[in-house]
């Protein structure tokens, strides 16, 4: 049951980000490994969305789309190297331009100070405080307008402080906007005191794909250094590996290692979303509040033997992201749809009653889950790439492709075409083709199979039609489909 907002009122919005969280260490979505009562909490007040996924799977670059609803070759941001232009249209500077109070704390990533005249401090504010760079999850260093200092305690719990104190701070009736961008539970999985060791004596379950030998891949995907067996280091692991072990039982070993440390983080994420949530209901906002909560991309979590993200594969590119409002928004609601990083900006908008800066692209879903007009058409595929090919520490390949209800198709065109912080080493283009529906783990690449190849062209003609329709541009090389 719904009930309108009073005359006049437009919501408050408080957007909840992680880092890396894996939409199945999430119970709403049904984690076999983790429970989170308060993030779960959200979705039963409001919607869950099973099928939105990021544009580029890496964290500055997704952030970058949420702010500006724009895809990464329109907003500047394509890698971990490009940092924001802060000056440019965001939802948030639309937002404190209609008189809206807003406020940001946490993690930026996106750049700190000005570079070439440039600045990529947070802009749109009223008030900001930002991790510097990655943040640090012990005594971290923030950055704010009044300059650089350090906080005492744990980064997770610190940013919730932070988040209440300025929302403690405002008075008046305008609403408020604020943006509260967690660090954890990225690497290197640092839990605090209260939640280290709570998964140290639990067999995590190990993931179905978790020996997957990535037979039928690309040698792309074999060249990837994310191997929770080869590419976990002594600081990721935080203790010896132990004598003796077969190749196959220490893989398993770091395995545990790796998820203990990791689900410890995002247990604290819960337990501050839980304590940001009540602080709001305990004032008597929270009615009035769009409240979302979501992570910049996915994650592997073991799966096919990985961890990490950038590929363009199901568990990467996946967003968790779950949104009430009691005065629009039905409880206990599902969208299925394909929607994306890139529709959030204009979605938030929608919801406050403010217009979208032209610039924007995508679609807003407010309609979807409001109910306020009739919804425009919904998206038949996500156009999808990264950029950062071959980057110093994973080695995963420049690609772009389109994901379906059905389909994903992917183009490795392997190179970093001049991005900076990217390898200009050429390796051979290669194709994947995956039948979610008839393999949903994305197995078995059917890319060259006989069986797939009208459904393989049919998905290059929509791939080209689709890049063309948000203004980028296809590799050089990649031969034009007939009867585009």
């Amino acid at each position: 049951m719904t009930s309108a907002p009073p005359a006049g009122r437009r919501p408050n919005i408080l957007f909840l980000l992680s880092d890396d969280h894996a939409a199945h260490a999430i119970s709403a979505y049904g984690s076999v490994v983790n429970t989170t009562p308060h993030i779960d909490a959200i979705g039963e007040a409001g919607v869950r969305f099973d099928n939105l996924f990021a544009t580029n799977s890496l964290c500055a670059p997704s952030r970058a789309s949420l702010l500006t609803g724009t895809y990464s070759h329109v907003n500047g941001v394509s890698t971990l190297d490009t940092f924001i232009d802060a000056t440019q249209p965001t939802f948030v500077s639309a937002l404190r331009d209609a008189g809206y109070r807003t406020g940001f704390v946490g993690k930026w990533h996106m750049g700190d100070g000005d570079t070439d005249g440039v600045s990529h401090d947070p802009h749109g504010f009223d008030y900001w405080d930002a991790l510097v760079d990655q943040g640090e999850y012990h005594d971290p260093r923030f950055l704010s307008a009044a300059g650089l200092r350090v906080e005492p305690g744990y980064a997770t719990d610190l940013i919730t402080d932070l988040a209440i104190r300025w929302l403690g701070s405002l008075d008046g009736d305008e609403p408020w906007c604020l943006l509260v961008w967690h660090k954890a539970p990225h690497r290197p999985w640092e839990p605090d005191d209260a939640h280290t060791g709570m998964y140290a004596d639990r067999q995590i379950p190990v993931p179905g794909t978790f020996t997957d030998d990535l037979a039928t891949r690309s040698d792309t995907a074999r060249r990837a250094a994310m191997s929770v067996a080869d590419d976990l280091t002594k600081v990721d692991l935080k203790q010896p590996v132990p004598q003796g072990l077969s190749r196959e039982d220490e893989a398993l070993w770091k395995y545990q290692r790796y998820m203990e440390d990791y689900l410890a983080c995002v247990a604290s994420v819960d337990d501050n979303v839980g304590r940001l949530v009540g602080w709001l209901r305990d004032r008597g906002d929270l009615d009035d509040t769009v409240l979302l909560y979501g992570s910049d991309q996915g994650f592997f979590l073991g799966d096919h033997g990985w961890f990490d993200k950038r590929f363009m594969y199901e568990e990467s590119i996946r967003m968790p992201f779950l949104v009430s409002y009691p005065r629009a928004v039905t409880p206990g609601t599902a969208h299925t749809g394909i929607v994306s990083n890139v529709d959030v900006a204009q979605t938030l908008l929608e919801a406050a009653g403010v217009p979208a800066d032209p610039r924007m692209q995508g679609r807003s879903f407010w309609p979807d889950v409001a109910g306020t007009r009739d919804p425009d058409p919904p998206h038949d595929g996500l156009y999808y790439r990264y950029w950062m090919h071959d980057d110093r520490s994973h080695h995963v390949g420049a690609h772009y492709g389109l994901r379906t209800e059905r389909y994903c198709l992917v183009y490795f065109y392997n190179d970093g075409l001049g991005v900076p912080g990217c390898s200009d080493e050429r390796y051979p283009a290669e194709w994947e083709l995956y039948d979610l529906l008839e393999d949903p783990a994305e197995l078995q690449n059917v890319a060259d199979d006989p069986a797939y190849a009208s459904v393989r062209t049919d998905l290059e003609r929509r791939l080209w039609r689709a890049q063309a329709s948000v203004g980028d541009a296809p590799h050089p090389e990649q031969p034009q489909p007939a009867d585009v």
